[in-house]
Formats: C-alpha cells, structure tokens, sequence
C-alpha cells in the first residue's frame, strides 16, 4: 500500500572540491597535539572483524541490487566498485570472492519506486468556470514495456491508469479544487518485480460533480463556457474529464530524479497540456543483509562513511599526497547508492558525514570546506523532534568533542598555526570559522545548552595559552651557565620574542581573530605578556644592583631597547582601563646610565682613532673631495645621535643631562679627530719628496674638517633639541638648555673654524710665494712687451693652481682660499705701485693685471663675489693704479676734473665770489664770457683793503695752447668791484667738451712793489655753457655765481704725482705753476667766522 510521506529536499553534493593542503606534525613539549596523518591509525581499525564483515556485506549488497542510470559523475561499472571495496575493507582476493557469493545468494531486497507528486502548472481548463478540479491516478505497470524507449512512441489510450493497473495498486492525490496550477506534494511508495520491464503511469483527472444546468448557468463567463456546457450535456452525468498523463520506463530513471515532465495527451485536439513535477528515488525495502536487519539504517551508513574515508586517508598517505576531504567517485558512488536505497533522508546524510568529518578532523587536519558544508545542512534541515535520544546525545558529544578540540588547538595556535608555514593563517581561519558556524546552529545550542559564548572560550583559551607560551620561552631561553650576565642575555632574548610575538598577534593572527570572532588577540595577550615580562626585569635588575661590567650594561641597554619597544606596543594611555606593570620601567635602569654614556663614548673613540688610522686621505671620488676617515666619523656620529633617540629618556631633567653629555662627548671627539687627522697627514707626509702629494693630503685634511664641521652643526636636530627644549621649560630655569647645549656646539665649532683656517691659510702661504714672483717678474718685463703680454704668466700660474684647488677643496674651503689668496694679491700689487709710482708704463701693467685678476677670482659667479672682491684696497689700488698709468696731461686734465667737482661742492663763500656769464656761438666757434662782478673779497693790503682783477685762462693749457689769458681791469681798493667786461675766445666746440676742460677765474690783488697775491680761484666747466652742442643756445645768458676756493695745503695726489716724474718738463712747469698758487693761497688763509 501507499504511504503518504514528508517529501524530501533535493540533497547537495555530499563532498565538495576542497584545495589540497600539506600534512603537517604539531608537538608541543608540555602537551603534545594528536598525531598527524602519517601516525594515526585509520578509523576503520575501531571496528571489529565481525563488524567490517557486516558493513562489506552492506556495501557489496548496495552494489549488486543497483537501481536505474547512474550519475554523470559516478562509477558505472559494479566490477570496479566491487575492486574498490575489496581494497577499502583490505580482503584478499579469495576472501572477496567467496563473501561476494555469499551476498548474491542472499534474498533481494524488494524493489520501490518513491514518487512524490509535487505540482502541476500550465493544466487545461475543463470546468465552466475555465479552471479544473485536478487530482492524479499513479501506479506502475509491471511486464509491459514501453516501445522505442519513449512514452510518446506508445498508442494513446484515454484510461492508462484505470485499465492497465490493477485498482489495489493505484494511487490517488487529493482533488484541488479550480485550478490551473495545483500542489500536492504528496509522496507514494510503489513496488515492482522487474525494472527492466517495469513502467511509471501517472493520469491527471478534473473532477466532476453532478450539477443542474441552472448552477452550470450561472457559472457561465463566455461563449467558450457556453460550449463546455453543451458538450457535458452528451457526455455521462459525473464523467471525470482526462487531463494528460506522464508514462515513464523505470529503466531510464535515475536513483534519484527531480524534473517537470510534460502531460501528454490522448487526441491532438489540445497537444499542449501543461507539465507535471515529479520527485522519484529508487529504493530497497527488506534488505536481506545482516547489518539492515539489525541495526538502523543510519548507523550503519555512518559505519559505511567511516571505513570508506579511511581507506581514503591511507590512500593518500600511500601516495605521500595530503588528504583534501575530498572522496574518490567509487566511494562517492557506494555511499550515494546506500543512502538512496536505504531511502535516508538528507539530513541524517549530512549528520553522518559530521560525525565523520568531526571525529576524523581531531585526528587529520584536511580543508574545511567537508564540515561547513555538513553544519549548513544540518542547519537548513535540523528538527530536534526527528532525532532519536542516543542519536541527540551522540550529535552533544560531536560538537562537545570538536569545540573541546579547536579551543586546545587555539590554546597553542602559536606552535599549530606557525608563521613560517604559508597557509597557516588560512588554517587558522578555517578552525574559527567551523566553530563559529558550529555554535551558531539551532541543534547546537538545543543539544549543548549549558555551553558558554564561543568569544569567552576562545578568549579564555588565548589566555591561557599566552601564559603557557610564556613558561615554555622562558624554559626554553633558560641559560646553561649560571650568572647574571648569562641570565640578563636569556631575558633580553625573551623578551625579543614576546615583542616579536606581539607584533605578529598585531599584523597577522590578531586580523584572523577580529574577522571571524571579534576577538582582540593583542590586547589579550599584551596585558597577560606585561605582567608576567615585568616580573622578571624587576628581579633581575634588583640581582644586579650597583655597580656593573660594559658587558652587562650593554646587555641592560639592549634589555631597555626591548622593554620600550615592548610598551610602545600597548595602548595609549588616554585608552588604557587601568595602570600596566611597565609603567615608569625605565626608573628601573638609572644605575646603569653612566655605563651607557660611557660605553658609547668608549665605542665612538675607538672608531674614530681606527678609522684614522686606515686612512689614506685619498678623496673618495671626483665629486666626494673629503675621505674615507670623514664618512666614517659621519656614520660614528650618526650612531651617537641614534643611541640618544633611542634613550630617550622619559624625565625632563634627567634627559636633559643625558644630552648635555652626549653633546660634550661629540664635541670632544670632533676635537679628538682634528689632532689625529693632523697627525696623520705629518704621518704619512714625512719623507715626502713630492710637495703636490703633500698639498693634496693637506686639501684633504681640511675638507674632511669641513666635513665635520657640517656634521657637528646638525646636532640640533639629530638630538631633537626644540622638542627637549618644550619638554625641561618647566624644570629648567630660563635660557639654561641655550646656554649649556648652544655653548659647548659653538666652541667645537670655533675650535674646527679654527682648524679648518689654518689648513687653508697653509695652503695660501704656499700659492703667496708664486703670486709674489710672477708680480715681480711683471714689473720688470721690457718696456717694448704689451702689459696683455706681460700678464700672461701670472694668470697661467694662477689658473692652474686655482683649478687644482678647485678640484681638491670643497666649496667652503676654497672660497676661504680665495680670500686669503685675493687680499694677499691686492697687498702685493700695492707694494709694487708704490715702488713704480712714477712708471706709467709699469703701473699700466699692474692696473691691466688687477683688471684680469679681478675677472680671474669671481670666476664667472663661481668664485669670489663681488662685494668680496671690491675691498676698501683694491677700491685704492684701482683709484691709485687709475692715476698712475696716466699720461701726463691726462693727469693735468684728471686735476682739473677734481677741481671742477671740488668747486661744485663748495658752498661757503669765505673768500668770496665771482659772477660771470659764458656763452658759445658755434657758427663763430666763439666762446664769450661776460666777467660781471666780484664780492666780499678778502682784504690782502695793509690798509684793509685790495686791489682786485680778474685773470682768465682756458685750462688745461695743453688743450688750449694758443689761447693767452686775459685780465680785467684792476680795481682800487674795492672788496667788491664790479667789471663789466667781456671776453671772447676764438676756440672750437670740441676741446671744450673734453672732460676737465674748464675756465680759471684766477682773481689777485696787484701789488706794485711784488708779486700779485692770490684771492681765490673759481673753475667753469666749459662742458656746460649754454650753445656748445648737446646744449640749447638760450636767448637771455644765464648768471653763474662761483665761490672762490684755495688749493689743497696738503698737496694734491695727481700733483705729487705729476711731481715724481722728474724728466716730464710739462709735469714739471704744471707742478710749479700750482705750488706757486698753493704757496700764494697759504700766505693769506681765511679768517674764521668770516
């Protein structure tokens, strides 16, 4: 008879894919991990013999009553699933013949076809109401088959169902009323004999009831329904309406089916009559096999599971390949056929492979995947009510058991999931995230409800194993001499690890952790590693107490290092709960900083005298002028900077002293450095007959003392002086950090200043000489040589000197050179104008070499700059050497130029003025000039008064040569006269142009008896009178009033110039002329006040 049953759901795959993963074996030395694969025994090792004898016969069972077309992907042949069971269960080949004939000899089992009638969609209305009242007739049809192997390819026939099958073997759904689309989803067992001969009817009906026409009426919606009833009036009364069928050969079903099957129908009248879901599984009922007699079907399909995967696992251990999870096809196959043809239900499936997976996962480690997949169906599927009691308690014990498993791997994940290994963060992730979704599910928190939060186990687990991490490290690191300096190194490389430990948890685990949990793994272990690691220092620095050895202060500071590396780890203090074992740690070392400061001083001196000593002072390349010694000392200081960075000591005050002394310590070691570097140049100088290799090891020598010197001035910032600065302004008194630090860097920079001064001023001394000959050589040259010529010799020695110190000196060091090189140039170009002063030819020499000298020491921008080079003494030399190559009657016209500018700066009028009027007429090339007055003149006679005339002169006489003065008329005693007169010079415009070319307004008291006394002497320069050209001819002459002025009384230069060259008569005549006028003028000085 038909037993209407729950429908199953469409089962997934049992296995999935899973990627391969490499075996691996966790010891650990206190609790050691389960074996890995290739030590554990397979499973299958707990049945007894009796017991594999009766799962073999269950599995040889399955094979030789094998219904319907296999899987895609399963094994089709018996012959080769009977060879695999032969291998699995480890039988001989005569064991597994005679079992085999054993099991063909037992009873068949009954064979059934499950059908369930799910829906039907798309049906034909037979009603008046255009729907229908569908229901189905279903049964099987045994000896009949089914020609061409297609249910169309059969003669239609109205009645299959009814008059093919026999009534006690038909099956009937429910009716669902009015409907085109009806769901039944209801389930029928139907046995057969034979499958090969074996068909499937199913017949869909509409129900019809006995009705008046009247209620037929009034259910009319159309003229469609109008012919339905006319058509039920010819038919018998309570007639059913034929619907379409489905006829299918058993043959070609699978074990397990589940499609939408199109309703054939009787006549062509209506070919399309919608479809039909069916659900089929071919199953056994009465299996004659020991094991199905006597125990449930479930347990022994979990039996089944669990020889199968066994053999799996050797068989990959066989190969020396890693288990995937994955099963082969011919163990995929039996178990599909055993669960099909024992017709378990997908959900004891999925908890059968759990079991498995879960009991197989504490002892092998394989992909996950295997019981995710168990966990989601069982999810999907989980009803408690379903489960026996031994059933629930033995599903407690699984997840018990795993939970109890993952929480003692987590407890150690340090050494199971370690870093070196590439996929161990993956496993990591894999284990929490199968216990996560295990605690998640509804039949664990039915079947385990006294269990506590997954995150509080783990975080507990994570504790617990941090501590016992701790211990083992500990152990581990325990020194094999006794002694405090062999326990001080075990607790430096201790606590290296637990700060290695920690930034793993931080930037790897603690990620894995977060993802899958929400777990803080750092803060976790951090506050158990704080506790425990402060413990230990505190012990051992109390055991070490005064005074200390280098070795162990530089162990204590490598253990300090590590401690504050450890803290800066932690949180923050804003975000902290409460205070932390290791605040303030670094009270704990004050002993031993004087031993730090030391050794580093210590350390820093012996680099230093070694790198001096291996150094050749050889500049290390074309563009690196300073040495090998240089850089290293760089690198020396460097390491003094980082050391202070890494102290970086937490009390303002005492950080204070700490930098003061590292600041003193640099500074001396500059100093210390200069001495040696010196002695070394002397070292390696002594015997040297080449004074070029003895100059380059000098260059060298001073640029690696500039080297220094810019190494030494970021102090500064290497010791971060602005941020101590801020720190000690409330412990310090005010300007206290400036005056000590600031004090000791700018004496070690003075004292290399120094250095570096006189390296390059022992360079100078040796170019001076050269400089000082070429100048002497320069005078001397031959008259007949162009002082371009003369020249050449000084600039050739200087250029290559020059460009050899250019190219051994840094920038720094060679423009101090050129400053000491350019002040002794002018000092020495002075003295040699001095001794040629009345040489016009040699000063021109010397006035062309400053000319060429200049251009050489600015070097186009690269060398001097210009407010450099034009010092108050070359601005001398250069007016001096100006003079000096002159001409004669240049130096006339220079005098007279001097003159005209002196009379432009005069203002006062203390020997009184004159006022004229000049005037040129260029078409008579005429100069006129109009004396009008004079005033206030002084009184040169005896009686108060004078006796004035004017005299005047075209100067410089050379310029005018055929113009004789002119003079006024002479005026009896009158201060003040007024002339009146007129002049004209017959002279061209261009003389008058020229520059110093003036009229002297000489005015003079006549005296009868002697000369004529000098009143004062005005100068007109002529380059201004209106007319001349370049100058607009004016209508009406201006006056010009012109004070009178005196000669010098100390003598004018170009006079004693002109006065030194004693065989130029001009000069001569042109010297006595003005000391005559000097001489006059000084006769009758000006009275004060007038």
């Amino acid at each position: 008879m038909a037993t209407p049953l729950s429908h199953p759901r469409r089962r997934p795959p049992l296995l999935r894919q899973a990627i391969k993963i490499r075996r691996r074996r966790v010891r650990e030395q206190q609790d050691p991990l389960p074996q890995t694969a290739a030590e554990i025994e397979p499973p299958s090792h707990h049945f007894s013999p009796e017991e594999r004898a009766l799962l073999y016969e269950e599995a040889v069972y399955t094979v030789l009553h094998r219904l319907g077309r296999p899987e895609p992907s399963h094994v089709a042949e018996a012959s080769e699933l009977l060879l695999y069971l032969q291998e699995a269960f480890h039988l001989e080949p005569e064991e597994h013949q005679r079992m085999l004939q054993r099991v063909r000899e037992l009873e068949r089992p009954i064979f059934c076809l499950k059908a369930t009638v799910k829906q039907a969609k798309g049906i034909l209305g037979k009603d008046v109401s255009g729907f229908s009242d569908p229901y189905c007739l279903l049964g099987i049809e045994q000896g009949v088959a089914v020609a061409g192997g297609s249910p169309g390819a059969r003669r239609r026939q109205k009645a299959v169902v009814r008059h093919t099958i026999p009534e006690e073997q038909t099956h009937r759904t429910r009716v669902v009323a009015q409907t085109l689309n009806p769901v039944w989803d209801e389930t029928f067992i139907l046995e057969f004999e034979d499958i090969s001969s074996a068909s499937f009817h199913l017949d869909m009906w509409d129900l019809d009831t006995v009705e008046s026409v009247r209620q037929k009426l009034g259910e009319l919606t159309d003229l469609h329904g109008l012919r339905r009833i006319l058509k039920e009036v010819r038919k018998d009364k309570g007639q059913d309406d034929f619907l379409g069928n489905v006829v299918l050969r058993l043959q070609e079903l699978r074990c397990q089916e589940d499609q939408w099957y199109p309703l054939e129908p009787c006549t062509e009248t209506y070919p399309d009559r919608g479809q039909c879901h069916l659900q089929f599984q071919l199953i056994h009922k009465r299996r004659a096999t020991a094991a199905s007699r006597s125990q449930p079907s479930y347990t022994v399909h979990l039996h089944l599971l669990q020889q199968l995967m066994s053999h799996e696992v050797t068989q990959h251990q066989a190969g020396s390949t890693s288990w995937d999870g994955s099963m082969s096809p011919q163990a995929t196959t039996i178990l599909f056929l055993h669960a099909t043809q024992k017709d378990l239900s997908d959900f004891h499936c999925s908890m059968a492979q759990w079991l498995a997976y879960s009991r197989l996962y504490q002892s092998l480690e394989f992909p996950s995947n295997c019981l995710l997949h168990a966990i989601t169906s069982m999810e999907y599927q989980w009803v408690q009510g379903r489960l026996k009691a031994e059933q629930l308690e033995e599903l407690a014990t699984s997840f018990s058991s795993l939970l109890a498993y993952g929480l003692s791997l987590i407890r150690k994940f340090r050494s199971v999931f370690p870093l070196s290994v590439p996929d161990s963060p993956a496993r990591l992730q894999a284990l929490l995230r199968v216990l996560a979704q295990m605690c998640k599910m509804k039949a664990f928190g039915e079947v385990c409800p006294n269990s506590h939060p997954l995150p509080r186990l783990v975080t507990e687990a994570l504790r617990a194993g941090t501590i016992e991490w701790f211990h083992v490290k500990q152990q581990y690191h325990q020194p094999m001499v006794q002694g405090l300096l062999a326990a001080g190194k075990a607790l430096l490389s201790l606590v290296q690890d637990i700060v290695g430990d920690l930034r793993q948890c931080q930037l790897t685990w603690g990620k894995t952790f977060h993802n899958v949990l929400k777990i803080d793994l750092f803060s976790t272990a951090f506050l158990e590693l704080q506790w425990l690691v402060a413990k230990r220092v505190q012990d051992h620095m109390a055991a070490v107490g005064g005074p200390m050895s280098p070795e162990m202060g530089e162990n204590l500071f490598q253990l300090f290092i590590s401690l504050k590396e450890f803290c800066q780890l932690g949180p923050v203090l804003s975000e902290r709960d409460g205070a932390l074992a290791l605040d303030g740690f670094h009270r704990w070392f004050q002993p031993a900083i004087p031993s730090w400061l030391q050794k580093t001083y210590s350390v820093a001196l012996a680099r230093v005298q070694r790198a001096v000593q291996m150094d050749e002072l050889v500049p290390l390349g074309e563009l690196t002028k300073h040495s090998t010694s240089a850089v290293d000392l760089s690198t020396c200081f460097a390491q003094i900077s980082h050391t202070a960075r890494q102290l970086d000591w937490p009390d303002a005050e005492e950080a204070f002293m700490i930098t003061v002394k590292f600041v003193e310590d640099t500074c001396r070691l500059a100093l210390v450095y200069c001495s040696l570097i010196k002695a070394r140049a002397r070292e390696l100088s002594a015997g040297q007959k080449d004074q070029g290799q003895a100059a380059n090891m000098l260059c060298v020598v001073v640029n690696d003392m500039e080297q220094l010197r810019l190494v030494i001035g970021k102090l500064p910032t290497q010791l971060a002086w602005q941020a101590l600065e801020q720190r000690v302004g409330a412990v310090l008194e005010e300007g206290q950090l400036r005056n000590t630090l600031h004090a000791q860097l700018q004496g070690a920079l003075a004292g290399l200043g120094h250095e570096i001064r006189t390296g390059v001023r022992t360079l100078a001394e040796q170019l001076e000489v050269g400089i000082a000959k070429h100048i002497q050589k320069l005078v001397g040259v031959r008259e007949s040589v162009l002082p371009e010529d003369a020249i050449l010799p000084l600039m050739k020695f200087l250029e290559v000197e020059l460009c050899y110190m250019n190219t051994n000196l840094v920038q720094e060091n060679f423009s101090s050179l050129l400053t000491l090189l350019w002040t002794h140039t002018l000092m020495e170009l002075a003295e040699a104008a001095m001794s040629q002063r009345s040489s016009a030819l040699a000063s021109s020499r010397l006035k062309t070499a400053l000319q060429n000298l200049e251009i050489c020491f600015h070097a186009e921008g690269c060398g001097l700059p210009p407010a450099a080079l034009h010092t108050a003494t070359f601005q001398a030399l250069q007016r001096d050497l100006e003079l000096q190559a002159a001409s004669s009657r240049e130096l006339i016209q220079k005098y007279f130029h001097s003159r005209i500018q002196q009379q432009a700066e005069t203002t006062s009028e203390e020997l009184g003025a004159v006022t004229v009027k000049a005037s040129y007429r260029a078409s008579e090339q005429k100069l006129r000039v109009e004396m009008l007055s004079a005033s206030n003149l002084l009184p040169l006679d005896s009686n108060g008064s004078s006796d004035p005339f004017v005299q005047l002169t075209l100067e410089p006489r050379h310029v005018f040569p055929e113009l004789a003065p002119r003079e006024t008329q002479k005026h009896k005693k009158d201060l003040h006269p007024l002339f009146d007169e007129t002049f004209e010079f017959l002279v061209p415009a261009e003389p008058c142009q020229l520059d110093g070319a003036c009229l002297l307004l000489t005015v003079l008291d006549h005296d009868r008896l002697g000369t004529d006394d000098l009143e004062g002497e005005a100068f007109l320069p002529l380059h201004s009178v209106p007319g001349l050209p370049g100058r607009e001819e004016p209508g009406e002459v201006p006056q010009t009033r012109l004070p009178l002025t005196y000669p010098a009384p100390n003598g004018d230069p170009i006079l004693q110039l002109l006065e030194s060259r004693r065989g130029d008569r001009e000069a001569q005549t042109f010297v006595r002329q003005r000391r005559q006028r000097a001489k006059q003028a000084a006769q009758h000085p000006p009275q004060p006040g007038r």
